[in-house]
This record gives C-alpha cells, sequence and structure tokens, in this order.
C-alpha cells in the first residue's frame, strides 16, 4: 500500500483491529506519538461501544494541517475494497484536544453501516451524527448533561437548517452540497434514530441500537450492499428483523418525505442517553 509507514495492534476484549497508516512521515515525532495514542483510544472506545468492527484491518490516511481553528477540522471515510478513515489534524493539536474532538468517532461510526445512496445520506450522516455522541458519553469523554446540551444544539440547527432548505428530506438529502444542508440532514438523520432508540426502549428495555449494531456486524455487514438505490431498505430491514419489529422501516417510510424538523424533547433526548448507559452497564455486569 503507497505511504505505509507504520502497522499497530489494537486489542480490546479479545479482538484485534489492524491499523495501516498511510503517509505517517507527514507528522513529525512528537505528533506520531500523540496521534497514535490518540487513534488507540478512539478505536478502542468506539469498539468498546458499537463492537468490534467487520474488518480485519482499518487504513488510516493523515495530513498536517497548520491554520485550524479545531483539532481536527475535516475528516472522511474512504470507500474500497476494506474501507478506511481520512482525517486532516491541526499540527499544534494536544491529546486532550484531540481525544475531546468530535471528529474520529464520526468517521469510525460510519464504518459500522454499509454504503448508502445519495437520496439516503441523511439516514448514513445522522446514523454517525447520533452515534458519534453515545460513543463520547460511553466512554466518559462527556458526561449525561453534555451528551443532552450536544444534542439539542444541534437539533436546534437542524429546525433553522430546514427552514433554509425546504423541499422532501430524501430530495434534499441528494443535493446537499450544493444547498449547504448539511445541517438538515445530519441533524433529521439523528432525529431518527433517537427516535428508533425510544420505540426500541418501549418495546424491550434490554434493547437498545448499539445492541443490534453489534449484532449486525457479525452476521450482516460483511455481505450488505454498497450505494445502491436499495442500500438502505435493506439496511434498516435487517435491523427490523434482529429487533424483531417493523421500527425502522416504518420510521424511514415517513422520515424520508418529511418537509418539516422532528420535534423532540430535552426529556426524550436525556432518556435515550440514560436508556443506553442503563443497558450498557447491564452488559458489563453480565460479562463480569
Amino acid at each position: 500500500m503507497r505511504g505505509l509507514i507504520g502497522v499497530v495492534l489494537l486489542c480490546s476484549q479479545g479482538w484485534a483491529t489492524e491499523v495501516v497508516y498511510q503517509d505517517l512521515h507527514v507528522l513529525d515525532g512528537k505528533q506520531q506519538t500523540i496521534v497514535k495514542s490518540w487513534l488507540n483510544q478512539g478505536l478502542r472506545t468506539t469498539e468498546q461501544t458499537l463492537g468490534p468492527l467487520a474488518q480485519s484491518h482499518l487504513p488510516v490516511k493523515l495530513q498536517n494541517v497548520y491554520l485550524s481553528s479545531e483539532p481536527v477540522p475535516w475528516g472522511a471515510v474512504n470507500r474500497s475494497e476494506v474501507d478506511g478513515i481520512e482525517l486532516h489534524i491541526s499540527y499544534f493539536a494536544t491529546q486532550q484536544q484531540l481525544i475531546s474532538d468530535w471528529t474520529l468517532y464520526h468517521e469510525l461510526a460510519h464504518l459500522y453501516h454499509p454504503l448508502l445512496d445519495y437520496p439516503d445520506f441523511w439516514l448514513a450522516e445522522g446514523l454517525a451524527t447520533y452515534l458519534q455522541n453515545v460513543i463520547m458519553l460511553h466512554g466518559g469523554v462527556i458526561t449525561t448533561d453534555e451528551y443532552v446540551q450536544r444534542i439539542m444544539a444541534g437539533l436546534e440547527r437542524g429546525r433553522l437548517g430546514t427552514w433554509e432548505t425546504p423541499g422532501p428530506l430524501a430530495r434534499v438529502s441528494e443535493d446537499m452540497w450544493r444547498l449547504r444542508a448539511h445541517a438538515r440532514v445530519y441533524w433529521s438523520g439523528a432525529a431518527f434514530f433517537i427516535e428508533a432508540e425510544l420505540a426500541l426502549r418501549q418495546k424491550d428495555p434490554a434493547l437498545t441500537l448499539v445492541s443490534l449494531l453489534k449484532r449486525y456486524q457479525t452476521c450482516c455487514r460483511a455481505q450488505a450492499p454498497a450505494g445502491q438505490p436499495d442500500s438502505a431498505k435493506v439496511f434498516l430491514s435487517q435491523l427490523d428483523r434482529l429487533s424483531r419489529s417493523s421500527i425502522f422501516s416504518n420510521l424511514y417510510h415517513s422520515y424520508k418525505l418529511r418537509q418539516d424538523f422532528p420535534r423532540l424533547s430535552k426529556q426524550a433526548v436525556r432518556l435515550s442517553g440514560l436508556h443506553m448507559m442503563s443497558a450498557r452497564h447491564s452488559e458489563l455486569l453480565r460479562q463480569k
């Protein structure tokens, strides 16, 4: 692999993910130490929350940024035979600033779902946006209060963005970049998964989106269709099958045509966080 400089094995709870660094030489020695430790922590926290990735190794491409107000001003998933991530990192970022930044958790979360077609980008970006906060909450990077504050602030940006980019969600999602509709697209999708989380709780208090995604990685992720028009429907139907419900498919059919922004109360958002933390605590007790 061109630009291959180093390989690190990150192990947690009996599984290993091989991280293949590309272009590590663009960082100086001090930066390499900081970035490797940060990626180690981020991947470990993500896998401890969502389960092991359904791939044996993870290509990571790095780029230095010298003028930035953020620790990680840009990140993306590179979809290929083996999915990887690309991260642009501020040269002056400290390890703690990197750990507290959401970008790495967001891009890693994308690896837990297949590539979806353009009209369904709201679903893909919504899932990663929701999960980045779930991972940070489970990993102790943010508190429950901070989780609620971040979600509520994001939902408000999505609501305001809906006024600026009218039309059915699927159509706006397909043209998200030209319309600059990121806030509406990302946070409509996040609202979708919060609603699904709360519906799962009503069905079975032990059932969470995280528990379904863990099972999905084992049963279905490797065979998932990538970027096809029906890939979102297939993905959601598999979550329905794993939850023995029609929660995800029913929500999908209503959300993709929405022209308004979903209304979620602060209490509902807090309940979603408490539900996940309670389920996580029960899972850890069973493992002891």
